[in-house]
């Protein structure tokens, strides 16, 4: 057991309020520490952006991730942590650490628990530390050490994982017992996906050789190995329930989808023919979509063949619907595909984009039979962005590492490309560095 000190145990008092959090849209917001706690120990609340402190000090954006439910996303900064709600857009909370850093923020959907770990340039706990937060209390209530740094901590109510370099920790959260310890590849960036559905608990992380991931399906208690790659993994994402998974690797220009129960591949998109990092996957909540990000500044939709009920049913009502008005399919242009749309062909509308040579997929290279993106949008800035669904029906949120968010919507039967419903500024331009861990 890779500890260097035992764990704190976390109150089950604690946990009781998981589902009083202070981060809904409502602008609730905890009470300040109490006045029998030292300034030194605890943080302060400062106001909110619309009424910014008389402060010199710059607070240099660390991380951004989104919570389980995409609703809210969270920021690690050089001097605490800031909340945001995805939809409708706004800062609904922040905590000050007066001037100590904290360079990853995971959140449990919007409740009072959250996991920090310090970074920057005066952490405020050590690197090597996954601190349980109960704002709540507004101080620590759990605490796991280890012996190197922490790369990435993910959540859901009854589990806690860690991911280090060379090792992934599964605990049990009511207690902090090590419940499971996993062997992975070199794994700097903290690949690492956990399905949120209280119903099945499954978990995807790199495996020990390259391209190779690794699918816990703790409710079975089966474990799965899928060679997605021929290269090292990038990114990782499980949909809500933990039966598909999108993988890409460090090429970036292939994503694929496998079925988690028995690891069959179910698709394999193209984002385009130039390497590009990806950024994000993500599932929409139905199954009908997939988002990508990538360092080409496009945000891209997929279409994922249709695996549940209500998808089957929404892809019939949209082909019919399509059929009945006599509407003509004509993709967009999508910026990562060296084929104009004179080129592009879809057998049917809601479908990705093809090559109109597919039919010779037997005879011709393997690009010609790829499927490219439903919907895209260009982010005008260049900078690393992750991406979620909207609450809205046909809806991108986009979260970009300079401090920009976006809101777009698309075409659910046309596709092509978004449009731009929203822009706004979460931090100031002066307050962000390109060094965001995404």
């Amino acid at each position: 057991m890779d500890l260097s000190s035992p764990p704190l145990l976390v109150p089950p008092s604690a946990l009781n309020r998981f589902s009083k959090g202070p981060y809904s849209s409502d602008d609730s917001m905890p009470s300040s520490p109490t006045s029998n706690t030292s300034a030194a120990a605890s943080p302060q609340i400062s106001p909110r952006l619309e009424a910014p402190q008389a402060s010199t000090q710059l607070d240099a954006l660390l991380s951004v991730a989104f919570n389980q439910d995409h609703g809210c996303f969270a920021c690690g900064t050089q001097t605490g942590f800031r909340i945001y709600n995805c939809d409708p857009f706004k800062e609904t909370f922040r905590r000050e650490f007066d001037g100590a850093g904290i360079a990853i923020v995971e959140m449990l959907f919007r409740c009072n628990i959250l996991a920090l770990v310090g970074g920057g340039k005066s952490p405020r706990y050590s690197p090597n530390k996954v601190m349980i937060w109960d704002d709540h209390l507004s101080r620590c209530i759990g605490e796991l050490s280890f012996r190197t740094e922490v790369r990435a901590v993910r959540l859901r109510r009854d589990r806690i994982i860690v991911v280090l370099q060379f090792r992934i920790y599964v605990y049990n959260f009511a207690d902090l017992k090590l419940l499971h310890q996993i062997e992975t590849w070199s794994n700097t960036k903290g690949i690492c996906a956990l399905s949120p559905s209280p119903k099945t608990c499954v978990l995807a992380c790199p495996g020990q050789r390259k391209g190779e991931v690794r699918v816990e399906l703790y409710t079975s208690k089966k474990t799965r190995f899928i060679m997605a790659h021929d290269s090292s993994l990038a990114c990782l994402s499980l949909s809500l329930d933990g039966s598909l998974l999108a993988t890409a690797s460090n090429k970036g220009t292939l994503v694929r989808i496998f079925n988690t129960a028995d690891g069959t591949k179910l698709q394999e998109l193209r984002r385009g023919v130039e390497r590009a990092e990806i950024y994000s996957l993500v599932f929409h909540p139905n199954l009908r979509w997939l988002a990508v990000s990538s360092a080409k500044g496009t945000v891209h939709v997929f279409t994922i063949k249709p695996t549940t009920e209500e998808a089957r049913s929404e892809a019939i009502a949209n082909t019919s619907s399509a059929s009945a008005d006599g509407s003509a399919l004509s993709p967009g242009k999508n910026n990562d595909s060296p084929l104009g749309s004179s080129s592009l062909s879809m057998s049917s509308p809601s479908a990705n984009a093809g090559s109109s040579l597919s039919f010779m997929k037997g005879v011709l290279p393997k690009y010609f039979s790829s499927e490219w993106s439903f919907s895209q949008f260009r982010v005008p800035e260049e900078t690393k962005a992750i991406v979620a669904f909207g609450s809205m029906k046909n809806t991108i949120v986009i979260v970009c590492a300079n401090g920009s968010y976006y809101r777009c919507s698309f075409d659910g039967k046309e596709g092509g490309e978004m449009v731009q419903l929203e822009y706004e500024r979460y931090m100031k331009p002066e307050e962000t560095e390109e060094t965001v861990s995404m």
